[in-house]
């Protein structure tokens, strides 16, 4: 008897366990003292009752947890699975920024998220609207931006029932997110959406995905109007399924306004140990030819830039810079070289991989020289070692944040080290002879009566202003470009990173002017990628954030023809027309030009009056060049 009384005991335990959605013995804890507390009573009510009457709404407390993350913006495209939280949002200060393409939603949010070195977010709808974001997500994944994105889901009760845009979202988030949740009941948006973002800023950073079903994120009366209550049950399976459906809204619902804390988690970043930083310090000190690769990975906090560069300034050796570390040393730092970096690594002793990773950049490693000491540092494992012992071999490896390693690397570097001068000075002579070389490819006029695009981006860098931020999206006009145009600072150089993708320019530039609504921002387009996000010229309009675009239009996907045409003697599919994508920017309200052969001489002034109207707040620009062919960066492929 006394063993049956125990059976039942533990199955009306693990009933109310389910019922109650608890999730972990702390949580049974917490509950337990609240109900033994003074205030039991009440919190009990809260439990198992709810006010059917009341107007608030999960929306609310999504946005109450974005608002103490310091989330200013919320990158959207509108939906009705997701109205509660846009006009929650929107109440508590939160800007909502409504873009014409989910994909943008998403570049905006992860622009945000590099610029402020914090949490970007986006908000999208379900089932399209979420498909449509996945090829940002997993660009945010590949360049380590930190990302929330929020979806709607079709209703609890609905699951797998047919319901209106209604699929497997977590299926196909989970291999691009390091967390994935999904919210059914009211009182676990907080803890979950407090979890997702220390997630996604821990450790290596990434997106991060939490779905919201309808029915967790809209007022209770709309939910039991819409649950399919039968006011007139009768008969025993009606009047059963009535109360499975109170049931269910009682889940939901209760426990859901009760006082939860909201303020961020702390997040775990990787540091160096000791006794490795002191392993790379005495690498350095008995190097003759050290080079510093420096990646993106670098500009993450918690070191700030003129940290970092403080650092950099101590080690001494030639630095190059790549994805989001371009522009950490100004536009003329005498320790960086653009143009001689195959030189400088088959000739060094010792390569410091700080956040630079090997693979296709590095030709997978085997640009590295044999004779080199290597040092690899990474915050991601798999990039750390990725392909190594296959064609490079680490002599240090650290797992550990890349500026905070480098900052103590400088630190103890001050005393009794000899910086490699003459290494650096051999280097820099023959950066320049480079430099030269491409200067007199600039000067070449082509026969084709089309403007030499070298000229136009030497033009084109010299117009710059100091504070601007650089877009970059293409390939062949952006490819050439990184050569030549030079970010003047910091975070002021934003491109795809490791997976390529082409179409982030008007989210990239979206999220930039939302950071820095008073700074130019200038997005440096190919003709091909324009095509994916022209459309937000009206995103830019609409919200007063103007931008300028610089299409360098040679109709043509050069950067694909180059192997193409002379492989296999075809040009099918990489043709384009020279179409005037100023006048499609006009059609939008922007200012809109196009630069030829015939007003040549004017470049450098149209591109003033491109700066000016953005400037002044009220316009976009774009100025549509239309460029030729040359042989710079021939042998370039894409594969």
């Amino acid at each position: 008897m006394v063993l049956l009384l125990i059976f039942f005991a533990v199955i009306i335990t693990l009933l109310l366990w389910k019922w109650l959605g608890i999730s972990s013995f702390d949580e049974l804890k917490t509950i337990f003292g609240l109900l033994t507390s003074r205030n039991g009573q009440h919190v009990l009510s809260n439990l198992f009752q709810v006010d059917e009457k009341s107007k608030r709404h999960g929306g609310e407390l999504v946005a109450s947890v974005l608002k103490a993350h310091d989330v200013e913006e919320i990158f959207v495209l509108c939906g009705g699975h997701i109205s509660p939280i846009l006009v929650a949002a929107e109440k508590l200060g939160i800007k909502i920024v409504d873009t014409r393409h989910e994909v943008t939603a998403v570049f905006a949010a992860d622009a945000v998220a590099r610029l402020r070195q914090s949490i970007g977010v986006a908000a999208v709808t379900a089932g399209p609207g979420l498909t449509n974001t996945i090829t940002a997500v997993k660009n945010a994944q590949m360049a380590e931006s930190p990302l929330l994105l929020i979806g709607g889901a079709a209703p609890t009760l609905l699951k797998g029932r047919g319901a209106l845009q209604d699929i497997d979202q977590m299926v196909l988030f989970r291999p691009l997110c390091k967390y994935v949740a999904r919210v059914e009941r009211l009182r676990d948006i907080v803890p979950t959406l407090r979890q997702a973002i220390k997630a996604a800023k821990s450790g290596c950073p990434g997106p991060v995905f939490v779905e919201f079903p309808v029915d967790v994120l809209y007022p209770i009366d709309l939910v039991v109007k819409e649950i399919g209550f039968n006011p007139n049950a009768k008969g025993f399976i009606q009047k059963a399924l009535n109360a499975y459906l109170r049931c269910h809204v009682s889940r939901q619902f209760g426990g859901a306004w009760i006082p939860q804390d909201i303020s961020p988690l702390a997040t775990n970043i990787p540091l160096p140990k000791s006794e490795q930083v002191q392993e790379i310090v005495k690498l350095v000190k008995s190097a003759k030819r050290p080079v510093l690769l420096i990646g993106s990975q670098a500009s993450l906090p918690p070191v700030k830039p003129a940290e970092l560069i403080k650092a950099v300034e101590a080690l001494g050796c030639p630095v190059f810079l790549g994805g989001m570390a371009r522009g950490l040393l100004g536009k003329d730092h005498p320790l960086q070289m653009r143009q001689v970096r195959r030189d400088a690594l088959k000739e060094a002793d010792l390569t410091i991989l700080a956040g630079t990773v090997c693979d296709f950049r590095l030709s997978y490693g085997r640009t590295l020289s044999k004779k080199s000491k290597i040092v690899a540092l990474n915050r991601n494992y798999s990039q750390l070692t990725k392909n190594e012992r296959a064609f490079w071999d680490s002599d240090v490896s650290v797992q550990a944040d890349v500026a905070t390693t480098l900052v103590q690397v400088g630190s103890f570097l001050a005393a009794g080290y000899s910086k490699p001068v003459e290494w650096v000075n051999d280097l820099r002579q023959r950066d320049n002879e480079k430099e030269a070389a491409n200067a007199k490819k600039m000067e070449q006029k082509l026969n084709n009566g089309f403007l030499n695009p070298l000229n136009f981006l030497r033009t084109l860098d010299q117009s710059l202003p100091d504070d601007a931020i650089l877009v970059a999206d293409g390939g062949d006009f952006v490819g050439s470009a990184a050569y030549i145009v030079r970010p003047r600072g910091p975070l002021q150089w934003l491109d795809p990173g490791a997976f390529g993708t082409l179409g982030v320019g008007g989210g990239f530039a979206l999220g930039a002017k939302t950071v820095y609504p008073d700074r130019p921002v200038y997005i440096i387009w190919g003709d091909g990628s324009c095509g994916y996000s022209l459309m937000e010229y009206d995103t830019f309009a609409r919200h007063k954030l103007p931008v300028i675009g610089i299409v360098g239009n040679d109709a043509c996907w050069t950067q694909i023809a180059r192997e193409q045409v002379p492989m296999f003697q075809s040009s099918v599919a990489v043709n384009l027309d020279r179409t005037r994508y100023d006048n499609v920017a006009k059609s939008m309200g922007s200012w809109g030009s196009t630069i030829e052969e015939s007003n040549v001489d004017s470049t450098r002034e149209i591109l003033d009056e491109a700066l000016a109207v953005c400037r002044s707040g009220k316009q976009s620009a774009l100025v549509n060049v239309f460029i030729g062919k040359t042989d710079f960066r021939e042998g370039s492929i894409s594969v």
